[in-house]
């Protein structure tokens, strides 16, 4: 049988089973702390807005509403997110089962993983949207690199990158990043970290439906 990717998407669907398949070890959660204070927004030039709102028809408010924070504390966690768990399967057929923050409303992704410096028991922050839509993410006050992977409406890789830091007051200067081609949904991780969840060239990710919690993993 087959399961919608996204419970409110009109996508494609992925294979809801994995017998068969080898789970591979995924990296654990608390290794993945570090420093994170990122602004992932789309950008009006491509279809959304770079700033620090925005809603399910793309649009978003200006930057210079943005706070672009400078500073940043250890052992900071995501506030006010539920988790939810997903499966990413490699080109290879390997799967690893994740549980992320999830950034699925307006206010949730313009604050995304701004001022967090601990990912405490999830694996990243999964970003979702109604539609697809095509634009730039911007690292707005965000003193730690991280990584980042797009996905399409059919749960296929899009594109993944890298993201620097920038903490520049004037955040006109900070460097866009955009994805090579529309999307639905994107992971951030601490940079380095999608490897150790199986994204890569030719991996799916498949949100599996029902396990949205406060809690990560759901119980």
């Amino acid at each position: 049988s087959v399961r919608e990717l996204f419970t409110s998407w009109p996508i494609a669907a992925a294979a809801a089973g994995v017998g068969g398949l080898a789970l591979i070890g995924c990296s654990s959660s608390d290794a993945a702390t570090g420093t994170s204070t990122p602004a992932t927004l789309p950008s009006s030039d491509v279809g959304t807005a770079e700033s620090g709102t925005d809603d399910d028809s793309g649009e978003t408010t200006a930057e210079s509403d943005v706070d672009a924070p400078t500073d940043s504390v250890d052992g900071v966690q995501p506030v006010g997110f539920s988790t939810v768990e997903a499966r990413v399967t490699s080109a290879d057929g390997d799967v690893c089962e994740v549980c992320l923050w999830l950034a699925d409303t307006a206010d949730e992704r313009s604050r995304g993983l701004m001022g967090v410096t601990d990912l405490g028991d999830a694996d990243g922050m999964l970003f979702r949207w109604a539609e697809p839509l095509q634009g730039n993410f911007v690292m707005i006050g965000t003193p730690t690199p991280l990584s980042i992977a797009w996905f399409g409406e059919d749960g296929a890789l899009v594109d993944e990158a890298d993201m620097e830091p920038c903490l520049d007051v004037d955040t006109s200067g900070c460097e866009r990043y955009p994805a090579d081609g529309p999307y639905s949904a994107a992971i951030e991780v601490f940079q380095g970290g999608l490897d150790e969840l199986g994204i890569g060239p030719g991996a799916r990710l498949e949100i599996l439906t029902e396990t949205e919690a406060s809690g990560c993993p759901p119980a």
